[in-house]
C-alpha cells in the first residue's frame, strides 16, 4: 500500500512513532479488507487547520478529530496511464484532538491515534455510522480491526 504522510502546517512536531502507528493501522486495514495495493494520503494537523476544513467541506463550523475524503465518491475522470493501483483518498487528522480524546477515554496517543486513522480508512472504505445499523457495523468493524492490532481500551 502507498501512504503518503505529510503535516500541515510543516513545521508540526510529529514523533515517528506516531508516523509508524498511523501507517501500521492502514496497513492493517489495507490487509484485512483487501485493498493492499491502493494509495492513501494522510495530513496531520492541528485544530485551527481542520477547523476551516470541516467548515468548508462539512458545513460544521468547529474542529473534528479526523476527516475523510473518499476519492470514489468523487466523479474524477480515468486517468489514462495510471498506476493500476487505487486511489481511496485522503485522510486529515487532528493531533490536537488525539492528545485531548485521549486524556478524555483514558488511554494513550497512539492508541487513539490508531483508532482515527482506523476510523477513516473505513470511511474510505464506505462505512459509516450515521444511521444506527450502519453505526453498530462500523463499530463491530473498527474493534476487529483494533484487536487484529493488538490495540484495547
Amino acid at each position: 500500500m502507498e501512504i503518503e504522510i505529510r503535516c500541515e502546517p510543516e513545521t508540526l512536531p510529529v514523533p515517528e512513532e506516531a508516523m509508524a502507528a498511523v501507517r501500521r493501522a492502514i496497513l492493517t486495514v489495507g490487509r484485512l479488507y483487501g485493498v493492499e495495493e491502493a494509495e492513501v494520503s494522510v495530513t496531520l494537523t492541528d485544530d485551527a487547520h481542520i477547523h476551516v476544513l470541516n467548515r468548508d467541506y462539512r458545513g460544521v463550523d468547529r474542529p473534528t478529530d479526523v476527516l475523510s475524503f473518499a476519492l470514489a465518491e468523487s466523479e474524477e475522470p480515468e486517468v489514462i496511464g495510471a498506476e493500476t493501483g487505487e486511489v481511496l483518498g485522503d485522510l486529515v487528522i487532528s493531533l490536537e484532538r488525539v492528545e485531548a480524546q485521549a486524556k478524555e477515554y483514558g488511554h494513550t496517543q497512539l492508541r487513539e491515534l490508531s483508532f482515527l486513522a482506523v476510523h477513516g480508512m473505513l470511511h474510505l472504505l464506505g462505512y459509516d455510522h450515521i444511521e444506527e445499523t450502519e453505526r453498530l457495523e462500523m463499530e463491530e468493524e473498527q474493534r476487529h480491526v483494533m484487536e487484529e492490532l493488538g490495540i484495547t481500551r
